[in-house]
């Protein structure tokens, strides 16, 4: 048995990125510990969704325990740092938040986990968060720095296939209904995720699928039941989350060559 760490930063980042990936691991024996560098305090929430008195970052948390739960994550840690909002918004120069933090102090504190977890791999994202968000920026860079630190060999990068999804809008027609290409997020081709050549693991989790989607309803906070995850149709859930993209940290793939079958753990 070997153990992966994913780590992420917000609540529900590791059911969309990584759900399937976590689910297969476990599946097949491996010990699988997920970090989250904050609470999700800056998420946005519908109007009436919390109690009265009810603290957001507290929501997300047992939300979070929930999701983990049901892929079978066997410990969860917080590194106690503050959501720190959208790219260019006020909240990113808050003092204690993820993007302002001290690179150093906060991989120590993740290096401590993968120590005493004697982690063979970690999980982050690529090195633009893969969508330019400046928590998934900060979680690249500390969690590279956290590897080298505790000696963890293998670092995989989370990111999206921007040559896939490119090929799959042009075919949105035929793949897509009216109603779920209306609800995409809109993509800027020239910033999200990476190119095919880019990528050395492609991870087949079609059959982890439904329990990815149940993962990512449990953060009800942030995904409501009218939102583009959760209305596709099977079919097309599976062709946008089917396979879950990564590099692995200092290799390349040879012009060509195959994606890697599956995120190998030893």
């Amino acid at each position: 048995m070997s153990t992966l760490v994913c780590f992420h930063a917000h609540p529900d980042d590791e059911s969309i990125a990584t759900g399937g990936t976590i689910a297969k691991a476990v599946a097949e024996g491996h010990r699988v510990v997920l970090v989250l560098a904050t609470r999700g305090e800056r998420g946005e929430v519908a109007e009436g969704f919390l109690a009265p008195g009810e603290q957001l970052g507290l929501r997300r948390i047992d939300e979070t325990l929930v999701s983990a739960r049901m892929l079978g994550v066997h410990r969860v840690e917080f590194l106690g740092y503050v959501d720190s909002g959208m790219i260019g918004t006020p909240e990113n120069e808050f003092p204690y938040c993820f993007w302002k933090a001290d690179v150093e102090q906060a991989a120590n504190r993740l290096a401590a986990i993968l120590r005493e977890e004697q982690a063979d791999a970690i999980t982050v994202y690529d090195n633009n968060g893969g969508y330019g968000h400046p928590d998934h920026i900060q979680v690249h860079r500390v969690g590279i720095r956290a590897a080298e630190l505790a000696g963890t060999a293998r670092i995989y990068e989370s990111t999206m296939n921007r040559t896939a999804i490119i090929e799959s809008m042009s075919t949105a027609s035929e793949l897509f209904t009216e109603e779920e290409r209306a609800a995409m997020p809109d993509l800027d081709e020239t910033t999200f995720g990476v190119l095919a050549e880019e990528i050395t693991h492609a991870i087949d989790v079609s059959e982890f699928l439904e329990l990815k989607r149940e993962s990512i309803r449990c953060h009800a906070s942030q995904v409501s039941e009218e939102d583009f995850f959760l209305k596709m149709a099977p079919d097309a859930f599976a062709q946008a989350f089917g396979t879950e993209w990564f590099i692995e940290h200092g290799t390349k793939r040879a012009p060509e060559a195959p994606f890697q079958p599956l995120l190998e753990l030893g």
